[in-house]
């Protein structure tokens, strides 16, 4: 089964068993109905109560790549997630897929493109569009990535928390919104109809997945100190009449014009985000390094402008609160 979800729109879910389970798969929802969040563990869940007491209190592990700060070409970051991705299909039917992941970073600017999106979304040609652009294989219409933005890359088998998709997109949304406002006293909501989550009525951070056997990737992009500048040049997330803000600019609003640090709201950003990621979906997460990116260079740094614009397809086949 491969579902992709979109960024802003509804999407489709799925049923919690699929049709001629295996004995395997069985145990498996047998654990998960005793509400074990736990790769290894869950197991051996089935066969005695006391182990499955402690699975209930057990977290699954969860690698995190921290690049927080470092500007990653997409193609790399994308390439990267299939690697793993494919790796970790290989290991379901073994029972074997013990850990979920999570990669963090920041994206030179380009246009992403869901599976069905339309250009009529986009105020250029593709032609000579101002930064790449890509079609890829989450739902939803185009959205911007650039330097300022933190992207999260959850890469989690369903299997081990719920067999629902809508489930799995609200917990982000509700990551988001504790995030914001644990971290800097923003009051976030969501839209009826619409992924994502909005301060007011400006969109902060968007949402786009894809569903393959139960494992879902792609993520979320929260706008922290994002120039919005490269919205305007198209319809994001195929929403009209919608703004897009930022967290920086949410907070100068209240802060008499007071200069933020656009580092330390980044840093904060991702302790606040990665600490209610780990507590919603119950996962602990152990960092790692090995992820063979070669980040561009840190968001700490000056950004220029690439080159060359290139249209790249590319496919997979198989408060106080502020209000």
């Amino acid at each position: 089964m491969v579902i992709s979800a979109p960024l802003c729109h509804g999407f489709l879910p799925f049923s919690a068993a699929a049709k001629g389970s295996s004995a395997c798969s069985r145990r498996r929802r047998l654990v998960l109905a005793a509400g074990c969040h736990s790769g290894p563990v869950a197991a051996a869940a089935t066969d005695a109560a006391p182990v499955a007491d402690a699975a209930r209190v057990a977290r699954r592990r969860c690698e995190c790549f921290d690049l927080h700060q470092q500007i990653v070409p997409f193609a790399e970051s994308w390439a990267r997630q299939k690697s793993i991705v494919k790796r970790r299909k290989g290991l379901v039917d073994s029972n074997e897929d013990h850990t979920d992941t999570l990669i963090a970073l920041q994206h030179p600017p380009v246009y992403t493109l869901g599976t069905g999106s339309s250009e009529e979304f986009l105020h250029f040609d593709v032609g000579d569009s101002p930064y790449e652009v890509h079609r890829i294989d989450r739902g939803g219409e185009v959205t911007y990535h650039g330097p300022g933005q933190l992207v999260m890359y959850p890469i989690i088998n369903l299997r081990y928390h719920e067999l629902d998709l809508h489930w799995y997109l609200r917990s982000l949304e509700d990551v988001i919104i504790r995030a914001l406002h644990s971290a800097f006293s923003i009051k976030a909501s969501t839209v009826k109809g619409l992924t994502g989550v909005w301060v007011g009525d400006q969109k902060v951070a968007a949402i786009g997945i894809h569903c393959s056997r139960y494992i879902v990737y792609h993520g979320l992009a929260l706008n922290v100190t994002t120039d919005l500048a490269p919205f305007e040049r198209i319809v994001p997330c195929g929403i009209k009449g919608r703004r897009v803000g930022s967290i920086k600019d949410i907070l100068q609003r209240t802060s008499n014009g007071r200069e933020l640090n656009d580092a330390e709201l980044m840093d904060i950003a991702y302790e606040s985000l990665t600490k209610e990621f780990a507590e919603i979906f119950q996962l602990s997460l152990e960092p790692s390094t090995d992820l063979y990116l070669q980040p561009r260079f840190s968001h700490r740094k000056r950004f220029s402008k690439p080159e060359s614009c290139l249209w790249r397809w590319a496919e997979e086949r198989n408060s106080s609160e502020i209000k």
